[in-house]
């Protein structure tokens, strides 16, 4: 089974960080991103780049509107993503406790949210 797992941060809270306070917490991600890669069921990681220059398509009579965006109901927005493939959902989790964003930067606001995927065009 496929699982879809997304990084949420809150940006507030990123961009009242101190710029070493900022680095400090990015320096401990590439150890925590090859772990999870050492598992072997990591299909795919990224980050997302920068807010400002996201878009958002609305189906508008009948063809999509495009806006600047993210436009979203909560405070965190998603910073990051990652596909793992696990045989079940013990293992999944446990992969999923890895990432960077389940282990540290609670002060970012950083989370995890793991979906599984009922549907997958990757392969």
């Amino acid at each position: 089974m496929k699982y879809l797992g997304l990084a949420y941060f809150t940006p507030e809270k990123f961009a009242a960080m101190s710029a070493d306070e900022v680095s400090a917490l990015v320096s401990q991600c590439p150890a925590l991103d090859e772990k999870m890669n050492a598992t072997g069921k990591l299909l795919v990681s990224a980050s997302l780049g920068d807010l400002e220059r996201w878009k958002t398509l609305r189906p508008t009579g009948g063809k999509p509107r495009i806006t600047d965006g993210p436009y979203t109901e909560t405070k965190e927005v998603i910073g990051g993503l990652f596909i793992i493939e696990a045989d079940n959902e013990d293992e999944a989790l446990r992969i999923a406790a890895m990432h960077p964003a389940a282990m540290i930067g609670e002060e970012a606001g950083w989370t995890v949210e793991l979906v599984p995927l009922d549907f997958y065009l990757g392969d």
